[in-house]
């Protein structure tokens, strides 16, 4: 294996490590070692490649939406194909788990949700209606991440045993009125 190969593989171990162990932990509690571990090499391995503990965690905290193109879509069912992506999306990702748990006190998982969602889910919501762009994505932003904190990490009973069909019945509508709907 070449030099460059074998650095490629030891960073994805540790940013594989990181994912899982800023998910498990939040960011907070997580530590270099415990990373290292994970990813059975040095701790300083980790410092080498990443520098800090906040720089792994930008470097783990990469999350792509993946979001479908929806202006290939009819206009009515764009809440309830996002509120259906979403799950699916997000359905068993380490990353968001991570970072919906750093943001609850980490600045800068804040400032990375945000840009995320900003680069992300504004573009889509200008696609679907040009006006009040803002206003609309942020009120998507608050049931897609309502959604996953509630299911994924918070867990919530009610909302954890609903199926991925239930939920999208209830989430979809709501996501419709905040994409097309009036105040």
């Amino acid at each position: 294996m070449t030099k460059a190969k074998r650095s490629d593989t030891t960073k994805e171990a540790i940013l594989a490590a990181a994912r899982e162990r800023f998910a498990e932990d939040g960011y907070e509690r997580a530590t270099i070692r415990a990373i290292a571990a994970d990813a059975d090499i040095d701790p300083s391995m980790v410092m080498r490649y990443f520098g800090n503990k906040e720089k792994l965690f930008a470097a783990a905290a990469e999350f792509d939406l993946r979001l479908p193109d929806v202006t290939t879509m009819p206009e009515a069912e764009v809440g309830h194909r996002l509120a259906g992506h979403v799950i699916d999306r997000w359905d068993g990702d380490e990353t968001l788990m991570a970072l919906l748990r750093a943001a609850v006190t980490n600045t800068t998982a804040v400032e990375r949700m945000r840009e995320i969602f900003a680069s992300q889910l504004g573009p889509a919501v200008a696609a679907v209606a040009p006006d009040a762009i803002g206003t609309r994505a942020g009120l998507v932003a608050t049931q897609v991440l309502g959604i996953a904190l509630s299911r994924y990490v918070l867990r919530l009973p009610p909302v954890v045993e609903m199926s991925r069909d239930e939920l999208v019945a209830w989430v979809g509508p709501t996501l419709q009125r905040y994409l097309t709907g009036t105040a």
